[in-house]
């Protein structure tokens, strides 16, 4: 799987920049996210550098024929309903389990939007997980997972400092992605 990862990468001028380490545990924050392509790049360039990863998706996407295939990638369904909390939920699960790397885009979704869901860094901050920064730079055909942001507690400051650091990449549609 890794080699063809690579091979299709290639085939379409896409390169993995990958510099962190093996975390058994971590959630990968990823961004830009604009387009429904992300999720396919991204999960092809995971699989390049022999990595996999769960992801969270809405519930209603967990209907049969696509149950099976969204469980087989890792997929984690989140009900819309209220009264539950998916990051106590998340938090034990990673306290609980060897080895677990989860996908989170903050932005929650592909339209731009300038307030970023936080729950990825309470996630990580209780569980005491990295937080691997993964970057779509679709102007330069690159993935990047090469930083790794330990949070802090202080939810503001860690957002401030986690969107400073991708300023400078560009999704596949730019116009539906801001870190303001």
């Amino acid at each position: 799987m890794k080699s063809f990862c690579r091979f299709l990468l290639r085939l379409f001028g896409w390169k993995v920049i990958y510099a962190v380490p093996n975390y058994p545990k971590s959630i990968i924050c990823v961004a830009p996210h604009t387009s429904n392509w992300d999720f396919v790049l991204g999960k092809i360039a995971y699989w390049s550098v022999g990595g996999h990863a769960g992801f969270l998706i809405k519930e209603a996407w967990f209907f049969f024929p696509m149950n099976l295939l969204f469980k087989a990638l890792g997929g984690i369904p989140v009900a819309k309903k209220r009264g539950s909390s998916l990051t106590e939920v998340l938090v034990e699960k990673f306290n609980t389990t060897d080895r677990m790397i989860l996908a989170i885009t903050p932005e929650g979704t592909r339209r731009k939007v300038s307030e970023w869901r936080t729950g990825f860094l309470h996630i990580a901050y209780e569980a005491k997980v990295p937080i691997i920064l993964g970057a779509i730079d679709a102007a330069k055909k690159t993935v990047h997972l090469e930083r790794t942001f330990t949070p802090t507690g202080d939810v503001k400051a860690d957002m401030k400092s986690i969107k400073a650091y991708y300023k400078g990449f560009n999704g596949i549609k730019p116009e539906n992605f801001t870190t303001e």
